[in-house]
């Protein structure tokens, strides 16, 4: 890599990509960008771009280390086909996993379980709290993601409003951090970590630069860690009103702010 490489680190559901319900493309429907999908899910289309986007990011992938930064499982990620070659790199398992040329780094692996075995209390501990407390009435899905984390899929409009912060104070207090994405609950070791796998990326390049992009609380840490970051007008972030002195809060939601998010990587990245 040359001393000018630039990495890109981008999450990808509500930031890059969108499901059809999250596209919020809130215009009329003559007026609609041609949409892109780019991933499939038991035979039906799940995940979408804009053509504009999509230009956008075949062109930043030609000229930085572009790499999919993501909360979800690698079986997951690997449904997305995202526009232009394949990435050399991607984080997945919000950061449990570093995939390299689509395979996951063991050395990798050694040392987040490492981390995860001092740091925190362990998966079934909080598996346990939640089957506990969790009521079947609002709660639709319980799910292990790679033997690192646990999520719910629930009824939004049934889920008591103070269950997800009894949660969070619960797991805080061993370790653990939570976050309400649409209808979908995280609970994820503090210490597992998108910061980490950049940063392990970027010292395997050589990048001198580092931008990121991402909607949640489970992208906090990446932004932070970035030279430069943005997240969108919606999301966690964006109604918590998160920010740090490098982020650029964009107004667009929806597509729009997956466009304006690669307009900006382009930009800064040269």
């Amino acid at each position: 890599m040359t001393e000018s490489t630039v990495l890109v680190a981008s999450d990808l559901d509500r930031t890059l990509i969108y499901s059809s319900a999250a596209l919020e493309l809130g215009v009329p429907d003559a007026r609609a960008p041609r949409l892109l999908c780019v991933e499939v899910y038991e035979g039906k289309p799940l995940s979408y771009m804009t053509e504009a986007a999509a230009g956008l990011l075949e062109r930043l992938a030609a000229t930085t280390v572009f790499v999919p930064t993501t909360t979800r499982t690698r079986k997951q990620y690997q449904r997305v086909q995202l526009p232009g070659p394949a990435p050399k790199y991607a984080i997945c398992a919000n950061g449990g996993h570093l995939l390299v040329d689509g395979v996951a780094d063991r050395d990798w692996q050694r040392r987040v379980a490492a981390r995860l075995a001092e740091e925190c209390a362990p998966l079934g501990d909080v598996q346990a709290h939640v089957a506990a407390t969790a009521d079947p009435a609002w709660l639709r899905k319980h799910r292990v993601a790679e033997d690192l984390f646990t999520y719910l899929v629930v009824e939004r409009e049934l889920l008591p409003r103070d269950w997800v912060k009894e949660l969070a104070a619960w797991a805080g207090q061993r370790g653990w951090t939570v976050s309400l994405q649409g209808r979908k609950i995280y609970a994820v070791p503090k210490p597992l970590t998108k910061s980490a796998a950049m940063h392990e990326v970027a010292r395997r390049t050589g990048a001198t630069l580092t931008l990121a992009a991402g909607d949640s609380l489970l992208d906090a840490d990446l932004l932070l860690a970035a030279d430069r970051a943005w997240r969108p007008g919606h999301g966690e972030l964006a109604d918590s009103g998160w920010t740090a002195p490098h982020l650029t809060a964009l107004t667009e939601r929806g597509a729009a702010a997956g466009e304006e998010i690669l307009r900006q990587f382009s930009r800064s990245a040269g």
